[in-house]
């Protein structure tokens, strides 16, 4: 596989300083060559990001003291490590992008898969993490250098599934910067305590989550926005892009670019021909459709978005279990893991 299964256990703060140790050796050169980087720099002391640093430590300490130790041990100062956890809060654009898709079987088995598209640099560069905590579930996330870990795809020992797209929105609203929220999601024992948490936390910034749990037949959709949220149960099957769909948050002001538009129309498409028989196998193919000048794989150096997909996740989810399969662009190289079951 183009990316490493590390296991880290501890404390907050001794968890987010492995996760440091593990990107310092990269993060100088990765943030050399970002273009999301070199936008950000101009926030650099801006009052706006000390108040939502106030926003995360107050609604949310344990990530806070969690995200510190990342700080710790990628020997950043924290303000430039909090300035590149807060980049989609700040920006418009950023080179975060995502498919998602979502279906129940008829055999009661839910099933989410999720295409994680980034900065193509990122390519090979990515660890699938899986971190024990001394306070919370624990959980396996796919873990970008520096940024902390929930805002990608993962699962938590309790059973809760979670995916990431993100949304590009063009206002801004102080709040819990979006990925400490979205981290703070996979603490959560159930899927209502996860669709409560996004629910009652003002974000300052736009992300679309895909919610499931071994606990719970359901699946949500939920689209967090600067200062607002728009929940949605998902029927028989759901695919979500990179920006806002929900009939009460498509009108508002956001950034949609060509690929996005693209692979909704494309996603949408292949959800409707499924059938109730419907498993992994067609989502998977559905993830890795290659249709079209903007496809749902994305592996074109010259993407408009400057996006790749990094790895694609296929979650099956039934009742007290979910299996996790992770995938290369290449179907066949894989790596499955019970989420449920801790190893030691």
């Amino acid at each position: 596989m183009p990316y490493k299964h590390v296991r880290i256990a501890g404390t907050r703060r001794q968890v987010g300083q492995a996760l440091g140790k593990l990107a310092r050796p990269l993060m100088s050169a990765y943030l050399d060559q970002s273009e999301t980087w070199e936008t950000l720099r101009p926030w650099r002391g801006h009052p706006y990001l000390d108040a939502l640093a106030a926003q995360a430590r107050a609604a949310l300490p344990a990530v806070w003291e969690e995200f510190e130790g990342l700080a710790e041990g990628l020997d950043m100062p924290l303000a430039d490590a909090l300035l590149w956890n807060c980049r989609g809060d700040l920006l418009h654009k950023t080179t975060d992008g995502c498919t998602s898709a979502a279906l129940k079987s008829a055999d009661g088995t839910r099933w989410i898969g999720h295409n994680e598209d980034g900065d193509p640099y990122l390519y090979g560069r990515c660890h699938l993490v899986d971190v024990a905590l001394d306070d919370a579930p624990g959980y396996l996330g796919f873990y970008y250098p520096g940024s902390l870990p929930g805002h990608t795809f993962g699962a938590n020992r309790a059973g809760l599934v979670q995916t990431i797209n993100n949304l590009r929105a063009r206002q801004r609203h102080e709040g819990v910067p979006r990925m400490f929220l979205a981290r703070a999601a996979l603490d959560c024992a159930t899927l209502e305590e996860a669709v409560q948490l996004l629910r009652a936390t003002p974000c300052a910034g736009g992300f679309h989550h895909t919610l499931g749990s071994a606990q719970d037949a359901r699946l949500f959709s939920v689209e967090v926005l600067p200062g607002d949220v728009s929940i949605q149960e998902i029927g028989a099957r759901y695919g979500h892009a990179n920006h806002m769909i929900h009939a009460d948050t498509a009108g508002l002001p956001q950034v949609v670019t060509d690929s996005s538009r693209a692979r909704q129309h494309r996603i949408e498409g292949i959800v409707d021909s499924w059938s109730p028989a419907t498993g992994g196998a067609e989502l998977l193919a559905a993830l890795h459709d290659t249709e079209g000048a903007l496809p749902i794989l994305r592996t074109d150096r010259h993407d408009p978005d400057g996006e790749n997909t990094l790895a694609t996740a296929v979650f099956e989810i039934g009742d007290g279990e979910v299996t996790l399969r992770v995938y290369d662009r290449k179907p066949r190289a894989e790596i499955a893991l019970d989420v449920m079951n801790d190893p030691e």
